[in-house]
């Protein structure tokens, strides 16, 4: 069967390179990166990687945010809707949705400064997938270029150049999943243009929620280019609304009054909005090479939630999150080369600006998404400006120094906005400002064309909220706190290797350690700061592998084990909760037949550390992807998700919640449930 016009397999099984297709003059086209590529003599560190739109292709997903999980030790998973922003974990950071690994799609940040839910809200709903070309990805402190919420590092994902081949999909799945998506592309005279345009809805496998997901994407992107230099204009729109089936208690379910796929509070959900333009330039510029993106967003949301039930009273606890921003910036680099006492030297230089413009930013009480009243609400504008420089030394053919240099600027001005809030909440309102550095090294040996050596020190950091940096007294009771730093650091230390055979083996493994002083964070559920209390130390071990033992057989595995520990005990506790401690994840893809390929993926991470001495439940699942070339123009996709059914919890909380009936909060463990097995099936026509 003729598989040339399938991108499915086109990029299948160029990423395993079968024999089958070692000539085929397309293949010849697409650059294939990834883990099948060698950065030995190109990396910073053992922590560094890029994953091509290849290997993307071929891992089953149940949401955007699990493309993320793709970068090794990250896990990506949900406690509410299918809008919502993923909770991230990694190197024993929970990581809230972004707080400390930074986001960027085409050079745009994605994580959200003093946003309505969260600091560092990581929203990566507005993304199609199958627009992405790769995500590179740099784990720890080390890099110049990476700036605010760079704690534990950060990704850049990419989107495509080149679509060649324009497709319609369609599919559907279970629980009233459905999907379509176009691409495709025009050339003429003046350049290319690619497009991309998604619509999803989705009811969900809850008993008392209809998720009702109702999403559209659309990505439109405009190419062109002269004798020096590439250009690229693109935008982005996203448009989505949903219910939330949140975690529920632990002990609701124990007393039959829901079973697991229930709710307490079936009315919480979101709208979210995202639209965005931005400009690409590439071009040599004297003895160098300048990159510089500019660009601009205007995003909203509206989420309702309620984690605590009824603690204030038969009204209940629900609570309404606003956020209404524009942003704009711009990310411009210059790399070039020199000599220094006879020692070749690449440098980097960099600017970045970033404004967010919050016109509304606040915290309501309400009781089924009806307003009760502001608690906060506040107009925000807040601006970094960052300079840095990397400077690489090669001493000699088979050793090299990366020095790096970062300075950040913060400026935060916040004015309350709500005359229903209490009068004595624009003491809340006000000016700050913080600057910070941030210094990095690696030392770098290559003992051969197929192994790497690695030492590397540097520090990283992320932003608090604005509204942190000027409170004066609490909006719940009016009692006084402290204002939070603005800028929070972490300290990275890194040794690692890295081992590349003859296209057969490609494998990492770093021996980490993070340290953070105490950390302050604004908490948008409760419009309040929030004091860990003490420094915490995190260390780990990180093992990747990626073995290719014959022409049509790929495996991988993907170890993180990690010790976080505050360094004085907090009632009486040092562990620190929703840290970690074991991750596993792990992949066989297989060339069955000509004409047909699957790959299989597991996910583990082990029991861990909640609040009071606790402990979350290990958690395991499998998911399955069979893909099948049905002629030049048809293909056929299945995907089979939670293969196996599992039962496992997706994530665990432990904190005091309220039931109707119960007269007082009572401490309780409260998760969200793996989704049941669910089928997908997708039919592609290219044309």
């Amino acid at each position: 069967m003729n598989l040339r016009f399938s991108p499915v397999f086109l990029a299948l099984f160029s990423c395993c390179s079968f024999p089958a297709f070692a000539h085929d003059p397309l293949l010849e086209q697409i650059e294939v990166r990834g883990h099948r590529s060698n950065l030995v003599g190109e990396a910073i560190s053992a922590s560094q990687g890029e994953v091509s739109t290849e290997e993307l292709a071929l891992r089953p997903g149940n949401r955007a945010g699990d493309v993320l999980e793709i970068v090794p030790g990250l896990v990506a998973t949900q406690h509410s809707g299918n809008g919502k922003a993923n909770q991230y974990f990694i190197r024993g950071f929970n990581l809230d949705h972004g707080t400390d690994f930074a986001t960027y799609v085409d050079g745009m940040p994605v994580n959200m400064r003093s946003h309505g839910h969260g600091q560092g809200y990581a929203d990566i709903n507005f993304i199609i997938p199958e627009t992405l070309n790769r995500i590179s990805y740099k784990k720890g402190s080390y890099y110049a270029d990476l700036g605010d919420f760079s704690g534990t590092g950060g990704a850049q994902l990419e989107t495509t150049e080149a679509i060649e081949y324009p497709a319609i999909q369609l599919t559907l799945g279970e629980f009233g999943y459905q999907r379509a998506l176009a691409t495709g592309s025009v050339s003429n005279d003046v350049g290319s243009w690619l497009y991309a345009a998604e619509h999803q809805r989705y009811d969900g496998p809850w008993s008392d929620v209809d998720e009702q997901v109702n999403k559209t994407n659309v990505w439109l992107k405009h190419l062109w280019e002269d004798a020096s230099s590439h250009y690229a204009f693109t935008f982005m729109g996203y448009d989505n609304s949903w219910n939330s089936a949140d975690q529920i208690p632990e002990r609701a379910v124990e007393q039959g009054l829901i079973d697991q796929f229930g709710s307490i509070d079936n009315s919480v959900g979101g709208e979210s909005s995202r639209y965005s333009l931005s400009f690409d330039w590439h071009t040599t510029l004297g003895e160098g090479v300048l990159d510089s993106t500019f660009y601009a967003i205007a995003y909203d949301m509206d989420l309702w939630s309620n984690f605590s039930y009824f603690t204030s009273g038969p009204q209940g606890d629900q609570f309404q999150q606003v956020d209404d921003r524009a942003i704009y910036g711009w990310d411009i680099s210059y790399l070039f080369s020199s000599a220094w006492a006879g020692k070749t030297v690449v440098n980097k230089i960099g600017s970045q600006l970033r404004v967010d413009d919050i016109s509304e930013v606040g915290l309501f009480s309400t009781t089924e998404r009806s307003p009760n009243g502001a608690l906060r609400l506040d107009a925000v504008e807040q601006s970094s400006t960052s300079l840095w420089w990397q400077s690489e030394v090669y001493w000699r053919d088979n050793l090299r120094t990366i020095l790096g240099l970062r300075y950040d600027y913060f400026d935060f001005d916040v004015q309350p906005l709500d005359a229903a809030v209490e009068s004595s909440l624009a003491q809340n309102g006000g000016s700050a400002s913080d600057d910070i550095v941030t210094p990095s090294l690696s030392l770098i040996y290559n003992a051969s064309d197929n192994l790497e050596f690695y030492a590397s020190v540097g520090e990283g950091f992320h932003s608090n909220d604005a509204r942190g940096t000027t409170i004066r007294v609490s909006p719940l009771d009016g009692e006084p706190l402290d204002a939070v730093d603005p800028l929070v650091s972490t300290l990275g230390y890194e040794l690692g290797g890295r081992l590349f055979i003859n296209d057969k083996l490609n494998a990492s493994l770093a021996l980490w350690s993070l340290e953070i002083d105490s950390e302050l964070l604004f908490v948008g559920d409760e419009g309040t700061t929030e004091d860990t209390g003490v420094a915490s130390t995190r260390k780990g071990f990180e093992l990747a592998a990626y073995y290719y033992p014959t022409s049509n057989l790929a495996l991988d595995v993907e170890l993180a084990i990690t010790d976080a520990k505050l360094d004085e005990a907090v009632e009486g506790y040092r562990d620190i909760p929703g840290a970690l401690e074991q991750v596993i994840s792990g992949g066989i893809t297989l060339q069955i037949s000509d004409d047909l390929a699957g790959q299989i993926r597991v996910r583990h991470f082990g029991d861990y550390a909640l609040d009071g001495g606790n402990r979350a439940d290990s958690s395991t699942i499998v998911n399955m992807r069979l893909a099948y070339d049905l002629s030049a123009n048809w293909a056929f996709k299945l995907d089979v998700l939670n293969l196996f059914d599992s039962k496992d919890r997706d994530i665990e909380y432990f904190y005091e919640s309220q039931l109707s009936m119960e007269t007082m909060p009572v401490a309780d463990k409260h998760f969200h449930v793996f989704e049941p097995r669910a089928i997908r099936a997708t039919v592609a026509w290219y044309y």
